[in-house]
């Protein structure tokens, strides 16, 4: 099937604040290609990481074999369970700066951090940089995915307890970890001053 079970969209997607034994990555995607003022889709689905190849680089791959008319502009969509690791993220920005015609778009659930905590941070950051628009996923695109890529046999989403609360959380974590250096200190210097 091309649409993901409702319990593996319900247990990866989760967006909890510590998500212990989720070790997969999945990957919902739309590709659209733009034409003036109207969008054509063009394809839609979801990946997952296979042994020994994450997620981002099969879809990376996946895309690079469609042979994109450089005339064109593209956008591509990404809802994921997890946002990607540091070199992932380098990859994206390379593929990225490879195709100045298209722009990806990324939705993430959870962000993710493995022992060296400086490295996500810093792979996000330059994936942003490279033009990458990332956010934290909200109640709507999680409704979104449920009706686009999920075998949901009609039923309406529902979301779970905290879902809204993590949401905020991790959206300001990830506010955090995108703002220049440079203005994080200037927020410093005006909590000094302000003697907070």
């Amino acid at each position: 099937s091309i649409l993901m079970q409702r319990r593996l969209f319900l247990y990866n997607f989760r967006n909890l604040l510590k998500a212990k034994g989720r070790r997969e990555t999945y990957l919902c995607y739309v590709v659209k290609r733009r034409d003036s003022a109207t969008s054509c889709s063009l394809d839609f689905g979801y990946l997952r990481n296979q042994m020994g190849c994450h997620v981002e680089v099969l879809f990376l791959r996946y895309i690079a074999a469609w042979d994109l008319d450089p005339g064109r502009c593209y956008r591509i969509t990404w809802f994921t369970s997890w946002s990607p690791c540091y070199d992932c993220a380098q990859h994206i920005a390379s593929f990225l700066r490879s195709y100045p015609n298209l722009t990806l778009r990324i939705f993430m659930a959870r962000l993710y951090f493995c022992e060296d905590r400086k490295a996500e941070p810093e792979g996000l950051r330059r994936l942003h940089k490279a033009g990458a628009q990332i956010s934290i996923m909200t109640f709507k695109d999680y409704f979104y995915c449920w009706n686009t890529f999920v075998e949901n046999r009609e039923q309406t989403f529902k979301g779970w307890e905290g879902l809204h609360e993590n949401s905020v959380h991790l959206a300001r974590k990830l506010r955090r970890i995108l703002l220049p250096l440079y203005e994080v200190d200037d927020l410093r210097d005006a909590f000094k001053i302000l003697g907070l």
